[in-house]
């Protein structure tokens, strides 16, 4: 459901009892945890009982399974997450009782109430660059607040409080969130036009993009990797912002025009990247991630670039970002089993998929690797479909999970089979249920494969479902 924007956020202090409508969301247990923290009573509901759910429970938040009406009384502000429908028993009394109706972008907002934000936003990207920027301040000593939209393992968490004057911040441009938030500081990793059920055209998305510079305050920081971002150079430099712009550098061009800080010598090996930094005064310093793939090095270089410029030290900073490890559902490692190694990841769209299978190929090595994809959106599937299917052809075997639907109701013309009919190379087939995706596969998997499992939806249950077929499963020839 879409609720409005307010015209007045105040303080969480001024809330009042608040409780969430999706709260173990990761939007939305990002704003608990940080409005818990500064002593707000807070409450929430969702559908499941999730390891999300537990957690908030075991740090002191009640949390209820179900949606009924009698869990918001006596509430004063109830914020839901833009999943929950319209005729939700809690946001029905809550309209009928008066409370505050918020949607999860002013719950942010007013948690960066006296405080110095850093937004990052962009297409691809968001969650990763922003915990990385946060490892980052946090080996610096900033000591940030920050809200990022996955668990990060190397935090502990999604969102904490910290008593340093920063809070670093995910923000999202799915449904506009992102242009409520008037940070002083702002970083854009990519615009690659997406969520064209909310903004209809890839113009409107990009010019949302344009908004959101017009909403910052002082630094800009861009990857001119990306044309999408590098266009926001100039509409930054118009506002009289200070622009910063990163990139890798492949010709090893010290003086290259278009990158203040850059990036050369990058090489994925072992599961860890790293590449040496020039430029904003740095001359070959050498940076270590813990993650694979050569987009994380564009993303560090982000957060490499704003801790530089709010004048942490260099050296520090590169301390901090060593120790990301990854976040949850971004090439997260689930286990292996008999040889079979499982990898999950959000990556639903065309230019992600790319990245991360990238990212898999340097993992697999001489094995298989071997994707379970889930299409998101009839939307995205119909614009990006054969793209999609594109993209999952530098795999050696691809199977495709029915659509997600989400907020969307079934397109009969919009199948699992527009992004397998679009996979050129590697035998590729339609999975059918999410549920059972699992069961055609087992009896293929074998010694070296690796196995990926991609998209935004419930497919992320995919891998465990495999790790414990491989488990059970008779030995060849029992």
């Amino acid at each position: 459901m879409k609720v409005p924007f307010p015209d007045a956020v105040p303080g969480p202090d001024q809330l009042g009892r608040v409780h969430l409508v999706g709260i173990g969301g990761a939007g939305l247990s990002a704003i608990a945890r940080l409005m818990a923290q500064q002593g707000v009573s807070v409450s929430g509901s969702d559908a499941a009982d999730t390891d999300v759910v537990r957690a908030l429970r075991s740090e002191g938040i009640t949390v209820h399974v179900g949606h009924a009406a009698e869990h918001v009384a006596g509430v004063d502000t109830v914020i839901v997450s833009t999943a929950v429908r319209e005729d939700n028993p809690e946001v029905v009394a809550a309209r009928a009782a008066g409370a505050r109706l918020w949607p999860r972008s002013a719950g942010l907002r007013s948690v960066m109430s006296g405080r110095r934000t850093v937004a990052v936003a962009g297409t691809h990207g968001k969650t990763t660059t922003t915990a990385m920027l946060t490892c980052a301040l946090v080996g610096a000593g900033a000591e940030p607040s920050f809200a990022i939209g996955a668990e990060v393992a190397s935090l502990g968490t999604n969102a904490r409080l910290g008593a340093g004057h920063l809070l670093v911040a995910e923000a999202d441009e799915s449904d506009g969130a992102f242009l409520h938030y008037e940070p002083a500081v702002a970083v854009v990793t990519n615009v690659d036009a997406d969520h064209l059920d909310v903004w209809g055209t890839e113009e409107a998305y990009a010019a949302a993009f344009d908004e959101f510079v017009g909403t910052v305050a002082e630094l800009l920081v861009v990857s001119s990797d990306d044309p999408g971002a590098a266009a926001l150079v100039a509409v930054g430099r118009a506002r009289g912002l200070d622009v910063v712009t990163t990139g890798i550098d492949p010709t090893r061009d010290l003086d290259h025009p278009d990158h203040d800080l850059r990036a050369r010598d990058v090489r994925v090996v072992d599961g860890a990247t790293t590449f040496l930094v020039d430029g904003m005064g740095l001359s070959g310093l050498p940076v270590q991630l813990a993650v694979p793939g050569a987009h994380y090095a564009q993303d560090a270089l982000l957060a490499l670039a704003v801790g530089l410029r709010l004048g942490h030290p260099p050296d520090a900073l590169v301390a901090g970002l060593a120790t990301y490890g990854g976040a949850r559902r971004r090439m997260e490692r689930l286990g292996a089993v008999d040889g079979v190694t499982v990898y999950d990841s959000y990556a639903h769209h065309p230019t992600e998929i790319r990245a991360d299978l990238a990212a898999a190929r340097s993992l697999a090595g001489d094995g298989r690797l071997v994707v379970v994809y889930q299409p998101h959106l009839v939307s995205r599937t119909r614009r990006y479909g054969a793209e999609m299917g594109q993209a999952l052809s530098s795999a050696d075997r691809v199977v495709v999970a029915d659509l997600y639907l989400a907020r969307e109701d079934p397109d009969p013309a919009v199948t699992a089979a527009l992004v397998v009919d679009a996979v050129h190379g590697p035998p590729a087939s339609a999975g059918g249920p999410v549920e059972s995706v699992h069961v055609a596969l087992l009896p293929e998997l074998g010694d070296g494969d690796l196995v990926l499992t991609l998209g935004a939806g419930d497919v992320t249950t995919v891998g465990p479902r495999i790790l414990e077929g491989l488990r059970t499963r008779e030995a060849p020839g029992a």
